[in-house]
């Protein structure tokens, strides 16, 4: 049937030169840097810190940060190795099609193309919503409500977060470089915010805020077990709400905090000198995080007690409860223009996902068509930015956010697995960076992956099969027979 045929790596580098389809060449490591910065830096930290210390870890959310970041670093090794050997757009499934096969490329492209797309179009809405709390205490301007609907539906659309999704999809198609400046200028906003609220913030920390630094199983008179059963508690292992099994369960949810670097893969065609390059962007972005979000975790839960965390706005309430309200202000316009890029870089990485399968013919070629102008997919990104508009303005898409998480830990697995086979098959090829301790780290990343994944909801896996489901039901309508690959073989040019 031909489902496990793979793309050559020299066929995947040399489809980069393809007249029509060239990427322009003009990021650098400091340009992929910011930009995974520019993605990492978002929602976990200005949010998710307080679901995940008031309710599962109190202030072990630190070491629950540290346990995501490690899974992270674990696959961001596989990820270097590969982006440094095949530097070619698409990330996880470029990597997964010169490995794997046609057919676990294209799942991992469709499980991408959900993941990305469902990202971008969630934190729109929840950016709508601090955009209009922003404009309220600051300028006394109140948005109608009906405007920015936090539950969306055909009935009460969200036109606010619709709107910045197109004014986003406009950056992007005047051009990588310039969504690269506009995406440095942000950055440093945010990053000075965050640099206030951990100098500002060590003020007011409190030693004894940290006892329990790790709470016992069951206090606050929360249950045992989360309302929303993970897959080990499925399986009948016991973990409870606070205690280890707490931290753990709070660093599946913050891993979302992390989601991003993998994004600076996807640019690799887009870099300079992307063997150099693409690696030092990848580990820059995800130290600084790291270093970051546990800082930003310590002194919140040392300036309040973890039962008495907010778990809609933990730093800004966190600042008020202490009196220090214009430190509350700043940390709403860190947050406004943070996930601004935050669904910028999440389009981007749609964007040359859904291009390198339409270059390689998984879905219509039409789409692979670059601005020669501009040296951007400015097809692609104008009907996927629509697209994203659309599900922003009308899709309630709270119950779904679950499905980015277990999405991109999926495609840790993959590529993770994807080094050692490729180490395997193709052990001539150069690699400028390559996974030191292999195959015993990538093996470790991929279950590393698989054990975070069993922390998450088991719906989560009820909704990835069915949407896996249905990307194959597609592929085998339309790309196993259109690829390029399939071509080759029916016209008997492929090796």
């Amino acid at each position: 049937m031909g489902v496990l045929r793979t793309k050559s790596v020299e066929d995947a580098i040399r489809d980069t030169d393809e007249p029509g389809s060239r990427l322009r060449k003009s990021l650098s490591a400091w340009d992929l840097t910011v930009f995974g910065v520019g993605v990492i830096i978002g929602t976990g930290i200005f949010v998710l810190t307080g679901e995940a210390a008031g309710t599962r870890a109190g202030p072990g959310v630190a070491v629950s940060f540290v346990v995501s970041g490690l899974v992270c670093a674990l696959a961001a090794l596989c990820y270097a190795e590969f982006a440094s050997t095949v530097p070619v757009a698409g990330s996880a499934y470029t990597f997964s099609y010169a490995s794997l096969g046609e057919i676990i490329a294209w799942i991992i492209g469709w499980d991408l193309l959900l993941e990305l797309a469902l990202g971008a179009a969630t934190v729109a809405v929840g950016w709508s919503s601090y955009a209009a709390d922003l404009l309220s205490q600051t300028l006394g301007l109140d948005l109608p409500a009906w405007l920015y609907s936090s539950s969306p539906s055909l009935t009460e659309p969200n036109l606010i977060a619709a709107a910045v999704i197109l004014v986003l999809t406009a950056v992007l198609c005047v051009g990588t470089k310039t969504s690269a400046r506009v995406n440095a200028v942000i950055v440093c906003v945010k990053l000075a915010v965050v640099a206030v609220v951990i100098v500002a913030g060590l003020f007011f920390v409190e030693a004894s805020n940290y006892s329990p630094f790790i709470p016992p199983t069951g206090s606050r008179g929360a249950s045992a077990t989360p309302a929303d059963p993970s897959l080990w508690q499925d399986l009948g292992v016991p973990l409870g709400t606070f205690g280890v099994g707490g931290v753990l369960t709070a660093a599946a949810l913050v891993f979302f905090a992390f989601i991003g670097f993998d994004i600076v893969a996807t640019a690799a065609e887009e870099t300079k000198n992307p063997q150099r390059d693409v690696p030092r962007g990848i580990f820059g972005s995800l130290a600084i995080c790291t270093v970051l979000y546990v800082a930003v975790s310590l002194v919140i839960t040392g300036m309040v007690k973890y039962d008495r965390i907010s778990v809609e706005a933990p730093l800004a309430a966190a600042f008020r409860e202490v009196g220090a309200g214009v430190v509350a202000t700043l940390i709403s316009v860190g947050t406004v223009a943070g996930l601004l890029t935050v669904m910028m870089i999440l389009m981007l990485g749609q964007n040359r996902v859904l291009f390198a399968m339409s270059r390689d013919r998984l879905i219509p070629h039409w789409f692979a068509k670059v601005s020669e102008e501009r040296g951007v997919p400015v097809r692609i990104t104008v009907i996927t930015g629509a697209a994203v508009a659309v599900v922003a303005a009308f899709t309630p898409i709270s119950d779904l956010a679950e499905m980015v998480n277990i999405g991109t830990l999926f495609a840790f697995v993959l590529v993770s697995v994807g080094v050692v086979v490729l180490r395997r098959k193709r052990p001539d090829l150069h690699r400028s960076f390559r996974v030191p301790f292999s195959p015993v780290l990538p093996l470790l990343s991929a279950v590393a992956s698989l054990v975070l994944m069993g922390f998450l909801p088991g719906l989560s896996w009820v909704r990835l099969g069915i949407w896996m489901a249905v990307g194959v039901v597609v592929y085998f309508l339309y790309g196993h027979r259109r690829s390029r690959l399939a071509q080759a073989e029916r016209a008997g040019t492929r090796p």
